[in-house]
């Protein structure tokens, strides 16, 4: 290139049209609203972007890369059903087994910690094999899991089906986050985001409904058939992704299978110019020449597998690695610590202290907690890439916090009373339905959405990280909260999540910027101290 009168020619994909291009439009990229920005001190790279018109054939939201995010998520589902159906069937079961209260604890948290083994093993194999690969195996362990669940004839062979179930609960929810922000086009990465967390609360509602569908059989049968319906999720995710979709674009870009890569990018981008612009990125990171065109190349074995992954994110961190890794993992950590696995997991028992005695109504009442969940994660849906996300993740915590302090409040008034206190079980109910409400349209998804701050290399087993703590703050919860309200009360527990939840909403002002609109290989530039611009128009060159 010998100046600005230089020009390169461009061969579009599926047109065959020369379009040559004067240099100096070359370091200028298309951003939300219409605008150019000059992103040529981008990581020290000079990265050539085309700014060409649109492609009148190509439609303006891309329903195959919509559908690729439907089929990740599905793997989510098998993760909400489960927390969803042992909030009842553990009651069937500890009558059926003579179980204790601790044991019940046990056998509903327990899954989430051995999520965590399922979490750490996936990052590496996505690496390693493919996100496709990945998902699999998470269909896999949790049919084996469903499986040996309802054949289980006592306590110690239902918990070795948890094992199974958690550990593909681990790989699924970890590989669907990576997977679809992998594979989505700048303008609904947000919103395809939340597949996951979505299908998370549809499987939960499932898992409602399975609960009251099941209730009427005997002792003995119902809660197998609740646990044991769980196989119909992982055969249909097992299916899809061997029949339907493609391998993740930037996982190929990684093995230096280029011209796979390139034709997903195509499918899966909202025009051929985007689609384009983000192979040119990713051959960059990845150590690439930019004018390679073959279709294999040979991508350096430190560059394709992350042998130095770890050190990267823990041992010798960049101060923008460093940012990430804490707004993610601490996203992950209040998302648990605030307490929703055991508004969840233990409604039965909240709106039976709240009044409501019929074992019927109170699976009846969780469905309406699952529909609440369901319908604002989807509310959730719509907003991320309207709104923005930090917008909606303090006012999420921020919700949270005084919902978890009314519905302290509204139990301990039950507890102290001698009398059925009708204003303040109608709280109870209310405030439940408002902390699921305000959890699901922006903490929840936005653990799922966090997988975008990770680059490229780091992503896999930087979410698993996250990942890893989320399931672990989950069990605690989960396995913690009987006997922490037998121990400060009920309404005292809640009170004690609500202030977690402050601090919660403390950190994410402080540390959480805002990533709306900005494409996958640009967010890292929005991290390394916390003197950040809340928007992505406050960017400059």
């Amino acid at each position: 290139m010998s100046g600005p009168s230089s020009f390169i020619v461009l061969r579009r994909p599926f047109y065959g049209q020369l379009h040559p291009l004067p240099a100096s439009h070359l370091l200028r990229r298309p951003t939300m609203g219409g605008r150019n920005k000059d992103i040529s001190g981008t990581s020290g790279h000079q990265i050539p972007y085309i700014e060409l018109g649109d492609d009148p054939h190509k439609p303006k939201t891309n329903y195959f890369a919509s559908f690729c995010a439907i089929v990740a998520s599905m793997s989510c589902i098998l993760g909400g059903y489960d927390i969803g159906v042992m909030s009842g069937a553990s009651i069937y079961i500890q009558h059926d087994f003579l179980i204790s209260d601790v044991q019940v604890e046990i056998l509903v948290g327990i899954v989430t910690l051995y999520a965590v083994f399922g979490a750490a093993a996936a990052g590496r194999t996505s690496d390693c094999f493919g996100r496709r690969f990945t998902m699999i195996v998470a269909a896999g362990f949790f049919f084996v899991g469903a499986i040996l669940m309802g054949f289980a004839p006592n306590y110690a062979f239902l918990m070795s089906g948890r094992f199974f179930a958690g550990v593909g609960i681990g790989f699924g929810c970890l590989i669907a986050p990576v997977f679809i922000a992998e594979v989505s086009p700048t303008s609904s990465r947000g919103c395809l985001s939340t597949f996951p967390e979505i299908f998370a609360n549809v499987g939960i509602l499932l898992g409602y409904i399975s609960n009251f569908a099941f209730s009427g059989y005997p002792t003995h049968l119902g809660w197998r058939f609740m646990l044991g319906i769980g196989i119909v999720p992982s055969v249909f995710l097992a299916a899809a992704v061997v029949l339907v979709i493609p391998e993740s674009p930037r996982w190929l870009i990684l093995q230096g299978r280029i011209g796979e890569a390139k034709q997903v990018l195509i499918r899966t981008s909202d025009s051929i110019e985007e689609s384009l612009q983000r192979l040119a990125d990713l051959k960059t990171i990845v150590g690439i020449p930019e004018r390679c065109e073959d279709d294999i190349v040979q991508v350096p074995k430190h560059r394709s597998h992350g042998s130095s992954v770890w050190k990267e994110l823990f041992l010798c961190p960049t101060p923008a690695i460093r940012h990430i890794l804490i707004t993610a993992v601490g996203v992950y950590f209040f998302a648990e610590a605030t307490g929703m696995g055991a508004v969840v997991l233990y409604s039965p028992k909240i709106f039976e202290k709240a009044g409501i005695l019929s074992s019927d109504h109170k699976l009846l009442a969780t469905v309406g907690v699952g529909l609440v969940k369901t319908v604002f994660v989807l509310i959730a849906t719509v907003l991320l890439d309207r709104v923005g996300r930090r917008p909606l993740i303090l006012t999420s915590i921020g919700g949270q916090v005084i919902s978890l302090i009314a519905l302290g409040a509204g139990l301990t008034v039950i507890e102290k009373s001698d009398e059925q206190v009708t204003w303040a079980a109608g709280l109870c109910i209310a405030m439940v339905l408002f902390d699921v409400a305000f959890f699901s349209i922006g903490l929840g998804p936005m653990c799922y959405v966090s997988s975008e701050f990770f680059p490229l290399k780091l992503r896999a087993q930087g979410t698993s990280v996250g990942f890893i703590t989320n399931s672990t703050m989950g069990a605690i919860v989960a396995m913690t909260f009987l006997s922490l309200y037998s121990t400060i009360s009920i309404g005292g527990a809640f009170f004690f999540y609500a202030g977690i939840a402050t601090v919660g909403w403390v950190f994410v002002y402080v540390v959480f910027p805002e990533t709306r609109g900005l494409d996958l290989e640009d967010v890292e530039g929005l991290f390394g101290n916390l003197m950040w611009k809340f928007s992505v128009r406050d960017i400059k060159n």
